[in-house]
C-alpha cells in the first residue's frame, strides 16, 4: 500500500478538481437516496390516503421532482469531473514516469524491454485510475452519506440505526480490506500478463521480418497464446473475488432491511411514527447500500492497481548513475572536443566476472569544423566511444573534455547542446515535416528550416509537394524513401544550436547509390561544424578530413593518403 503515496503529490496539485468530483458524487448519493425515500413515504401516503387518512401529495410531489433534476445534474456534474480530474492525474503520472526514464542512462534502460516500458506508461498508469474513481470518492463518499442517513434514522428508530452503521461499515470497509488481500495475487498477475502481452505484440511487430526469415511463427503464436491465457485466469480470478464482494454487499443490505424493519414495525405499533415515514426510510437504506457497489469493484481491481504502483515505483526510485555537479562550470560556445586515455568497460553481466575493456587508453581530438571518421568492425566499440562524446556514459578513467573542460564538471543538458547526435535509428515522428523539423529548434522560423532542409539537400523535394513543410511524414516516415527519411533527421541535427554533430552509422539501411549521395554531400550539410563519424561505409573523397581506426580498444589515426 505505501506504494501508492506516489499518488499524494499528484492529488495534492489537482485538489481543486477531485474536491468538485467528491462533492457532486456526495450531491449524487444524497439525491438519488432522497429520491427513493421520499418517493417511498408518497406513494404509502398516498395508497393511504384513498383508503381514508389524510395526506398532502403537493409537498412531496414537488419533493420527488426537485429531486429527480438534482440528481440527473449531480451525476452528470459527477461524471465530468470525476473523470476529467482522473485523466488530468494520469497525464500527471505519464509525465512523472516519463521524466524519472529520461535521467536515466542507456545502460539502466537497457535491463527494461521497450514493450515493458510502454506499458508502464500506458497499462499501469491506466491501472491507477481505480484508486480514485473506485475506491477513494466511493468509500468517502458512502462515510458521508452512510452518517447521516444513520443520523436520520436514530431519530426515529435508535436500534436501527446501529445495526444500519454496523451493517454499512462491513460492507464499505471490512469486506473491501478483505477483498484487497484476496485480489493481490491475481491482480498482479493480470497486470504482468498484460505488460507480457503487449511486450510481445511490440517485439512481434519489431521483429516481424526475423521472425518470418526464421520459421519462428508457430513459437510466437504459441508464447502469445500461452500470455493470453495467463491474462484471462488471472481475469477470471479478479471476477471471482468481485462476485465474492456483490454477494456479501446484497447480505448486507438484506440484513439493514431487516432491521429497520423489524425495530420500524414495533416503533410503528407503539406510534412512534407512522407507515408513511417507515416505508420511506426503509427505501432510504436500501438505496445508500448502492454506493458500495463500485466499492467492491475497486477492491477487485486494487490487486492490480497495487501492482502497477510497485512497477512505476521501480522506474521513480532509480537515481540515475550520472549527476551534475553541484557547481557546474561554464561551458564555452566553442572549443576542442577531446577524449584524453579514456579507459572505458561495460559492467559484468556475473559479478564474480572481470569486466571487459572496450576502450584501453583512447585518444582523440576534434578541433571546431573538423570532421572525423571513426572506423572499425562491429562490436569494436564505436558506439561506446560516440555515447562517452555524448556524455551518456562516462569513462573508468581519463576524461572527455570540451574546450578544456571535463564533461563530469559542467551540467549535461549544458553538453548536450553542444553535441548533437544523428543515429542509425533516428526515428521520423508521426506528424508533419515541420513538427519533425522542430523537435531540433522548436522557436526555429520558416526560413530556418528551409535553410535546415537545403543544407540536407531535401529542400527540392519538399518544395515540389503540394502541402510543402506541412506534408504528413507517415507512421515513422512511410510516406518517405529511405533516404529522404534520413535527410531529414539530418535537418532535424542541423537545426539544433550543436556546435558538434555526432552521426552514428547515417547510411545504415540505405543503398548504395543513396549512401554515397548521403556522404558526398556531408561537407555542405554540415555547415563548418565539427563532425564525429562512425561507419562502415566506403568514404567519398573530401567527406572527412582525417580517418580513424578503433580496433581491439585502440584508436589510431590512418594515413592521410586513405582520406583523399
Amino acid at each position: 500500500m505505501r506504494k501508492l503515496l506516489l499518488l499524494l503529490p499528484l492529488y495534492g496539485r489537482r485538489k481543486g478538481g477531485l474536491l468538485l468530483a467528491l462533492l457532486c458524487a456526495i450531491l449524487t448519493v444524497a439525491a438519488g437516496v432522497g429520491l427513493l425515500g421520499v418517493s417511498g413515504w408518497f406513494l404509502t401516503g398516498a395508497a393511504l390516503a384513498g383508503a381514508g387518512a389524510a395526506f398532502n401529495l403537493f409537498a412531496p410531489s414537488a419533493l420527488v421532482r426537485g429531486l429527480s433534476f438534482v440528481r440527473i445534474a449531480s451525476r452528470y456534474a459527477d461524471r465530468v469531473a470525476g473523470h476529467a480530474a482522473t485523466l488530468h492525474l494520469l497525464a500527471d503520472l505519464r509525465r512523472t514516469v516519463f521524466g524519472a526514464l529520461v535521467r536515466l542512462t542507456p545502460r539502466q534502460l537497457a535491463r527494461y524491454r521497450g514493450g515493458d516500458l510502454v506499458a508502464r506508461l500506458t497499462g499501469d498508469v491506466d491501472a491507477l485510475d481505480t484508486v480514485f474513481l473506485f475506491v477513494l470518492a466511493p468509500l468517502a463518499t458512502a462515510l458521508l452519506a452512510g452518517a447521516a442517513i444513520t443520523a436520520v434514522l436514530g431519530w426515529w428508530i435508535p436500534a436501527a440505526a446501529l445495526a444500519v452503521a454496523l451493517a454499512l461499515l462491513a460492507v464499505c470497509v471490512v469486506v473491501p480490506a478483505w477483498l484487497l488481500r484476496a485480489a493481490r495475487a491475481p491482480g498482479a498477475a493480470a497486470q504482468e500478463s498484460a505488460a507480457g502481452l503487449r511486450a510481445a505484440t511490440l517485439d512481434a511487430v519489431e521483429g516481424h521480418a526475423d521472425m518470418v526469415a526464421l520459421a519462428a511463427q508457430a513459437q510466437t503464436a504459441a508464447h502469445f497464446e500461452t500470455l493470453c491465457e495467463q491474462s484471462a485466469r488471472a481475469r477470471r480470478a479478479q471476477a471471482r473475488v468481485a462476485a465474492r464482494g456483490q454477494w456479501f454487499l446484497q447480505a448486507g443490505a438484506g440484513v439493514a432491511a431487516l432491521a429497520v424493519l423489524w425495530f420500524g414495525l414495533g416503533a410503528l405499533q407503539d406510534g412512534r411514527l407512522d407507515g408513511p415515514t417507515l416505508a420511506g426510510l426503509l427505501l432510504a437504506v436500501i438505496g445508500i447500500f448502492e454506493v458500495a457497489g463500485p466499492i467492491m469493484r475497486g477492491a477487485s481491481r486494487m490487486g492490480s492497481a497495487l501492482s502497477a504502483a510497485a512497477r512505476i515505483s521501480d522506474i521513480l526510485d532509480s537515481e540515475p548513475d550520472m549527476r551534475d555537479a553541484a557547481r557546474p562550470a561554464p561551458l564555452p560556445a566553442s572549443g576542442v572536443l577531446a577524449l584524453d586515455k579514456v579507459v572505458f568497460a561495460h559492467p559484468p553481466r556475473d559479478p564474480g566476472e572481470p569486466a571487459r575493456p572496450v576502450l584501453a587508453g583512447v585518444s582523440l581530438s576534434v578541433r571546431p569544423g573538423e570532421r572525423v571518421a571513426v572506423a572499425g568492425p562491429s562490436g569494436a566499440g564505436k558506439t561506446t566511444l560516440l555515447n562517452l562524446l555524448l556524455r551518456l556514459e562516462d569513462p573508468q578513467s581519463g576524461a572527455v573534455r570540451y574546450a578544456g573542460v571535463d564533461a563530469r564538471d559542467c551540467a549535461q543538458a549544458e553538453w548536450r547542446r553542444r553535441i548533437a547526435l544523428l543515429s542509425q535509428d533516428a526515428p521520423v515522428f508521426l506528424g508533419t515535416l515541420r513538427t519533425n523539423l522542430l523537435i531540433g529548434d522548436p522557436r526555429a522560423d520558416d526560413a530556418a528550416l528551409w535553410r535546415a532542409l537545403d543544407a540536407a539537400r531535401l529542400g527540392d523535394f519538399v518544395r515540389s509537394l503540394p502541402e510543402g513543410l506541412d506534408t504528413w511524414a507517415g507512421e515513422t516516415g512511410s510516406l518517405l524513401s529511405a533516404g529522404q527519411a534520413r535527410r531529414l533527421c539530418l535537418a532535424r541535427a542541423l537545426l539544433s544550436p550543436a556546435a558538434v554533430i555526432v552521426l552514428d552509422e547515417p547510411t545504415a539501411g540505405l543503398d548504395a547509390a543513396a549512401e554515397a549521395a548521403f556522404l558526398a554531400d556531408l561537407r555542405q550539410a554540415t555547415g563548418g561544424r565539427a563532425v564525429v563519424l562512425a561507419t562502415h561505409a566506403s568514404l567519398p573523397e573530401g567527406a572527412v578530413d582525417r580517418i580513424c581506426e578503433l580496433r581491439d580498444g585502440v584508436l589510431r589515426e590512418l594515413p592521410s593518403a586513405m582520406v583523399a
